[in-house]
């Protein structure tokens, strides 16, 4: 009887503590997901363009606005570039954490690390999948890409 209700405690408390990551706040100033950052020191998209252009990693806080988030259960971002630009994809360290759908529109600013990489045609389907699009969106991507790969450690609303 007693390893029955040590066994039931011990399922309880996996359920609760699944329940709770599943629980994601809506997207208000100031909301934070994974890591606690402010915005202090935080450089923007472009002048992330700027030191991948001669470095070959930045570490460090970048702030931009989200114009897309993963459909399925938030587990990445794209930041809006300057100009005519594809978004940067943002994913999440060790999918620690996700974000709501409501992020989209909003600016935030988030730590981790950026770098250049090689991004398969697998891998591109696989986020456009993620992100909603249909057949006639998977089927124009043929081929790799190089381009800037963000994993933040948390992200912070800011408006």
């Amino acid at each position: 009887m007693k390893k029955l209700t040590w066994a039931t405690a011990v399922l309880l408390s996996f359920t609760a503590r699944s329940l709770a990551q599943q629980t994601i706040p809506p997207a208000k100033p100031g909301t934070q997901y994974g890591v606690a950052i402010d915005r202090e020191g935080a450089i923007d998209v472009q002048a992330l363009e700027a030191k991948l252009s001669t470095d070959s990693v930045y570490f460090g806080k970048i702030y931009g606005k989200v114009v897309e988030v993963c459909k399925k259960k938030g587990c990445f971002i794209r930041v809006r570039r300057e100009g005519e630009g594809e978004p940067i994809l943002v994913r999440f360290k060790d999918y620690g954490f996700f974000v709501p759908q409501d992020i989209v529109g909003k600016t935030v600013v988030l730590e981790g690390r950026a770098k250049m990489k090689e991004i398969s045609v697998a891998q591109q389907r696989h986020f456009a999948e993620d992100a909603g699009k249909g057949a006639s969106v998977l089927t124009k991507i043929t081929h790799s890409k190089r381009d800037i790969n963000i994993i933040a450690d948390g992200v912070v609303v800011v408006n």
